[in-house]
């Protein structure tokens, strides 16, 4: 009998048929597929076992049967057809009538390939046992093979057909929609295999199938927003559930990227359609396409938000290799957001609506990232940052780390707070000098300036504060919790700020430094004076760092006791001439009424003496100026 009059006979077959000489004639119809020549052979003996024979193997059967020898030829066929159909493409013209004939017909067949391989999910699908992966090895990523090029076709599609899309655009719709289908009942099968036991081979095919769903991810975002947010679903779903086995061996650097990327392009796209809305007016009409295509496009970013938090979380100890990604996604994202001078001009309510959405879903991520030194390593770099706008959201991000901090283990607070601390470690700046080194490099943002909001009081958020009170106000937050082991790299920092060019890094340098000397202990404020009268002493001349000294060391005179009080003129009496340079930076009004008098009194006492020895002596003009000097040091003291 040949094999057209056997198929023949067998599409007249009934089911009962069928199920009666499945055994006789299953091999004979594989091997007759496996040695077709033409395309209508091949989809007409497809098309009789997946419709006809299939339904009657069990789940035991299907691999060794069935898939394994059939399902390899099949990606072979898709792939020629699909070489066919994207090298003759782009002759397609309304003259060649002949062509266009041949590409519907290579479309069609590639439709009718797509549909027998959905009844070949489904067969599976409908039994009710527990799947085993051994069982159907190769299925999943045969098909997630011929998707990735049936979706990827239908992506290039408008320039592969050189502007004739319209002349195939009903089966490329057609084709797209039987992919879609297909993807959709392969992941409802995906959900439904077990991996308990597993051989290192079905390890590996699931670890493919994840991946070849990541490669499918790049090729569908910018096509369907639902089937692209419920592949992803299915990636981290899989990825957890079978994470005891596939977490050493899944590309989790590319899975955290893809994320990262995911959730920026659609939060661009947020706020392009919010500053869309502001510019024309509409942000208040609430049933207009572009306010719902904001609200649909503001709930898939949360879910790429909510997703890459999930992801982190349960492959924390995975993504060392991504934290330098994760850092740079939430600048980005904060640069684009107000109070940004780079942020988009959105209305309250929008930019209300984006922050419930996508901000707070990222404030979980830092939190899972803070115990990991990569990530310290990566935010605390001693590098600047390489575009202007990333400067104020690595400040709010600092912010935010200190807010966090308190309330993790110890080690983690010295992590951040202690810097680097041999040669062999990665170089990082400690949190404090990072806080001041990021703040100093917001220029734009402080000259404007912009305004945040401030501190909760009683459950009301306080006016806008510039972003100087701002971090003002965390930072001695946070240093009011830290541990005594966090001063020495405090302390440095907020020195090596105060001596810092910048006026306003100095004068923040200087509201901490009060602060710590009001919440530390009388003895480290007393300390901390002495080591600034010194220091002023051994400034050459008026210059910065000078103003800079002497501001503080005014302000800080105040916060001292009166014992300290009196051990300090005691130090740095004014008696010794050479202390009359120091005296002329203090306020004298900060002294109490006794000592202020003393104080003047020996000023003066100081002041006439040298006056007197250079009358007694030669008056010589060249000791002139050095009694000149010490006379405006004495009136510069007695003023203030």
């Amino acid at each position: 009998m040949s094999q057209t009059t056997l198929l023949e006979e067998i599409t007249q077959w009934n089911e009962d048929t069928c199920r009666k000489e499945l055994k006789s004639v299953l091999p004979t119809l594989v091997s007759m597929y496996q040695h077709a020549d033409s395309r209508n052979e091949h989809i007409r003996v497809l098309k009789i076992l997946t419709e006809m024979f299939l339904p009657h193997l069990n789940l035991a059967e299907l691999e060794e049967e069935c898939f394994s020898k059939l399902l390899p030829k099949v990606v072979k066929v898709f792939n020629d057809l699909m070489d066919e159909l994207s090298n003759q493409a782009g002759g397609l013209s309304s003259q060649n009538t002949e062509l266009r004939a041949v590409l519907r017909n290579i479309l069609e067949t590639m439709v009718q390939v797509l549909e027998a391989l959905s009844g070949c999910v489904r067969h599976v699908c409908s039994f009710e046992q527990t799947l085993v992966l051994e069982s159907i090895r190769s299925l999943p990523s045969s098909v997630l093979h011929v998707l990735k090029n049936t979706f990827l076709h239908c992506k290039e599609s408008e320039s592969a057909y050189s502007g004739r899309l319209s002349m195939v655009a009903d089966l490329l719709q057609a084709l797209f929609k039987e992919a879609y289908s297909l993807q959709k009942v392969l992941m409802e099968l995906l959900d439904r295999i077990s991996l308990e036991p597993a051989a290192a081979e079905e390890v590996v095919v699931m670890v493919t199938v994840i991946h070849s769903l990541l490669d499918i991810c790049s090729v569908i975002s910018n096509m369907d927003h639902a089937l692209h947010a419920n592949t992803w679903k299915c990636i981290i779903k899989q990825s957890i559930k079978h994470q005891s086995l596939l977490e050493e061996q899944l590309r989790h650097n590319d899975i955290v990227f893809s994320l990262c990327e995911d959730m920026l392009i659609t939060f661009q796209s947020c706020m392009q359609l919010a500053e869309q809305m502001y510019q024309s007016g509409t942000q208040q009409v609430t049933q207009s396409a572009e306010c719902k295509l904001f609200q649909k496009t503001g709930k898939l970013c949360r879910f790429f938000a909510h997703s890459l938090v999930h992801y982190v979380k349960e492959f924390k100890s995975f993504v060392a290799q991504s934290c330098g990604r994760l850092h740079l996604l939430y600048l980005q994202i904060y640069s684009k957001f107000p109070p940004s001078a780079y942020a988009s001009k959105l209305s309250d309510t929008h930019s209300g609506e984006i922050n419930a959405v996508i901000l707070v879903a990222l404030d979980p991520l830092i939190t899972q990232l803070l115990s990991l030194r990569p990530f310290v390593e990566e935010v605390l770099a001693d590098r600047q940052q390489s575009s202007a706008e990333l400067f104020l959201p690595q400040c709010l991000l600092l912010v935010t780390i200190m807010d966090k901090l308190p309330t993790l283990p110890e080690e983690v607070l010295g992590l951040w707070c202690q810097g680097s601390q041999f040669p062999e470690e990665t170089s990082r700046l400690s949190l404090f000098q990072a806080m001041f080194l990021s703040f100093q490099q917001c220029y734009t943002e402080l000259a404007l300036p912009i305004h945040l909001p401030g501190v909760m009081m009683n459950g009301q958020a306080q006016s806008k504060v510039t972003l100087h009170h701002h971090v003002c106000v965390h930072l001695c937050a946070f240093i009011a919790s830290v541990p005594r082991e966090c001063f020495p790299p405090l302390e440095r920092s907020l020195l090596a700020a105060l001596l810092c060019p910048d006026t306003e890094t100095a004068l923040l340098s200087a509201d901490a430094w009060c602060f710590l000397a009001r919440y530390g202990s009388a003895e480290l404020c007393k300390h901390h004076m002495i080591i600034i009268a010194q220091l002023i002493k051994s400034c050459p001349g008026d210059c910065y760092q000078l103003s800079h000294l002497s501001l503080l060391l005014r302000r800080m005179m105040f916060l001292m006791t009166t014992q300290h009080q009196v051990e300090f003129v005691e130090r740095f009496s004014p008696k010794e001439v050479e202390n009359l340079q120091l005296w002329q930076h203090v306020l004298l009004k900060a002294l109490t009424p006794d000592l202020r008098k003393q104080v003047v009194d020996d000023i003066m006492r100081s002041a006439g003496a040298v006056c007197s020895r250079w009358l007694e002596g030669r008056c010589m003009l060249v000791e002139l100026e050095q009694v000149v000097r010490t006379f405006i040091k004495m009136f510069l003291s007695l003023s203030l």
